[in-house]
């Protein structure tokens, strides 16, 4: 398989996120489960793996309960 680059943006996106998950002390499974996504998925959000549609981004803004801007700022 194909190793994924990771970007700058999804670097960023993927630290925010993490930050905002520790943060409220809430684990990949717990976030991944109230955003109704997979924790393998949030796992690989958090490491730039991913590149995450905006549908997502408003999922997981959603579960952290911050604004989809707050993750991309």
């Amino acid at each position: 398989m194909k190793e994924k680059k990771a970007t700058p943006a999804r670097r960023k996106l993927g630290e925010k996120i993490r930050k905002l998950r520790k943060k409220q002390k809430i684990s990949q499974e717990e976030l991944g489960f109230r955003a109704k996504l997979h924790r393998t998925y949030i796992g690989a959000i958090e490491r730039a793996e991913q590149n995450v549609s905006i549908d997502n981004i408003h999922k997981i803004a959603r579960a952290l309960k911050v604004s989809p801007g707050d993750l991309l700022d």
